[in-house]
């Protein structure tokens, strides 16, 4: 488990650096991060920040985000996982603040589990309303109801829509474009169930109750319309499968090629 004030302390001492040799950036740097007591207020600044541009309604984001993470900690403690992801993960990603600062699929990624605490909580026409200015904003739709784990990476995350009943696991890896949706008008639970380590590349579509397996592969463009078993590479439209994984956890290691795949 990452320690969310050894991780603060790492990111205070980047965002000196970055001050260092981006002067121009100083006072961005001091309102976002270093002016700021903890990790948690970081965030609820970082995320609030992005409404200023998009209601004309006063309402303090800010204050509702710290509030809510000194609520629920366990927000606080995914989004620590989800930074540690972005760095193992991103080649393009050099500090943990990059991501805080700069990647919206991580900015999307937290405002979702704040929707998320949100709706368990029965506030769901806030939830709602985060919701909507989320994909305005961040061009990503994460209904607050679905469910989704730590240590996820949501790379570029551009188009990225994810329905209400879906699940999401652990150590996840899911690029821009790709669907996790229901497949007709049916009620109740209609979304893919997505369990730890997979790696859905871009423009993937995932529909309807679906399960897919620990360590799956998911090629690019490819339909996924049937359930898929653990540690296999499925590819095509529809996907179909075409071998194993050549790593246990592919979300780990981000390789989205699917020659050669083990039997």
């Amino acid at each position: 488990m990452i320690d969310a004030k050894d991780l603060w302390k790492t990111m205070l001492e980047e965002a000196r650096m970055m001050q260092t040799l981006e002067p121009s950036l100083r006072d961005f740097l001091e309102a976002r991060i270093l002016k700021k007591p903890n990790f948690a207020d970081a965030l609820a600044k970082n995320l609030s920040s992005h409404f200023f541009k998009i209601t004309e309604y006063d309402i303090n984001f800010e204050n509702i985000f710290s509030e809510l993470l000194d609520f629920d900690n366990k927000i606080v403690q995914c989004a620590c996982r989800d930074l540690q992801a972005y760095l193992d993960r991103d080649p393009a990603c050099d500090h943990y603040v990059t991501p805080l600062l700069f990647y919206k699929g991580f900015q999307a990624l937290q405002l979702y589990r704040i929707c998320h605490s949100l709706w368990i909580r029965d506030q769901r026409y806030l939830a709602r309303y985060l919701q909507s200015k989320m994909s305005e904003y961040y061009g990503v739709d994460i209904h607050p109801g679905a469910i989704i784990g730590g240590g996820v990476m949501l790379d570029h995350a551009t188009s990225l829509v994810i329905g209400e009943t879906a699940v999401v696991g652990d150590d996840v890896s899911i690029l821009h474009s790709v669907t996790l949706g229901g497949s007709g008008l049916q009620s109740g639970d209609r979304h893919p169930k997505i369990a730890n380590g997979v790696l859905i590349a871009a423009g993937a579509k995932v529909l309807g109750d679906i399960a897919v397996g620990e360590g799956v592969k998911i090629g690019a463009g490819s339909l996924v319309l049937e359930s898929v078993p653990a540690y296999v590479t499925v590819a095509g439209v529809p996907a179909k499968i075409i071998g194993g994984t050549t790593s246990g956890m592919p979300a780990l290691n981000m390789d989205q090629q699917i020659n050669d795949e083990g039997n």
